[in-house]
């Protein structure tokens, strides 16, 4: 018996078709617009700061991505150095100051200022005095679900290195030396 390969062009689909097709994301419905107002979308507390999710999950973007704004007034480290074999992070500083070190090396991160950080890189976020805010984008999305689940353990959570662990190593968010 022959089989077939069946291509799947984006704009020669609809929704449902791209939804049954395993392996091909099914993104925001074409023509309309994914809107998120000031105080809605998906939030947890994380004690030194709060994550509202913009867009993720595969309900909204097919998990290709998730966008999220994290905010928080909180001093002094926001992370634990850990890194992500599978995920590529970027930030976009909307207010306050950071520090964050990649690999070795310390970013002083202000407002306008966009850093990535690829796969498999060490990395951690320190606020400086006041905190601030920031927008991550996060690529594949799905590591949102771990901060919902550190929020559920406590406001402190996220900086304790036990704690982030046992939850960390289901998301790919593997903690390592300072």
């Amino acid at each position: 018996m022959r089989q077939f390969q069946i291509l799947i062009l984006p704009w020669m689909a609809n929704r449902n078709t791209l939804n049954r097709r395993k392996g091909v994301v099914a993104m925001f419905q074409p023509g309309t617009a994914h809107t998120v107002v000031p105080g809605a979308g998906r939030s947890v507390e994380l004690g030194v700061a709060s994550m509202r999710v913009l867009a993720g999950g595969d309900g909204e973007t097919g998990g290709a991505f998730t966008v999220a704004e994290f905010a928080g007034t909180a001093e002094g480290p926001w992370t634990v150095p850990h890194l992500h074999r599978g995920f590529e992070e970027s930030f976009f500083i909307l207010d306050g100051m950071f520090t964050f070190t990649v690999g070795e090396e310390p970013i002083e991160a202000t407002p306008g200022m966009y850093i990535l950080v690829p796969r498999g890189t060490a990395h951690m976020i320190s606020a400086a005095e006041g905190g601030g805010r920031f927008l991550t984008l996060m690529v594949p999305g799905g590591l949102e679900e771990m901060f919902f689940a550190l929020g559920r353990l406590g406001p402190e959570a996220i900086r304790d290195p036990a704690a982030r662990a046992a939850v960390s190593a289901r998301y790919d968010s593997i903690p390592v030396s300072s």
